[in-house]
């Protein structure tokens, strides 16, 4: 399997509703006029791409100087447990550099994962919940 990373490729909602809905991350994924939104109103998107099927994003919101929140991880079910979603992770850090920081909300099913890929888990966040 050669999967190519890319940096804020063109995406479409479409792709990234699949990749959400075959991952089992809670996004609105039918909604596609919103995810087309999120993807178009992020300031970096990786990706990774199967040759021409998107398989995984990380879609996330920078200042590229001191902090990024990673509002996005997701990869399809068949190719998890791969090494892609370290990779996007990766290949966004690297993108990023050393003097940004990424922060990022977790799902409960991926408590354990996240630490296995380097992120520190913090009890200092706050959080007002989004209406819809």
């Amino acid at each position: 399997m050669a999967i190519e990373y890319k940096i804020n490729a063109s995406l479409c909602s479409k792709d990234v509703s699949e990749v959400f809905k075959s991952s089992g991350i809670k996004r609105p994924a039918d909604d596609l006029e919103r995810i087309q939104k999120m993807i178009d109103n992020a300031d970096v998107n990786i990706s990774a791409w199967d040759g021409v099927r998107l398989v995984g994003i990380a879609r996330a919101i920078t200042d590229f100087s001191y902090c990024c929140y990673l509002s996005d991880l997701s990869v399809c079910k068949e190719y998890q447990k791969t090494g892609i979603g370290k990779e996007l992770v990766n290949r966004l850090r690297e993108h990023l550099g050393e003097e940004v920081s990424l922060l990022l909300l977790s799902a409960p099913t991926a408590m354990e994962y996240y630490p296995r890929i380097g992120f520190e888990k913090t009890e200092k966040a706050f959080l007002i919940p989004r209406v819809k």
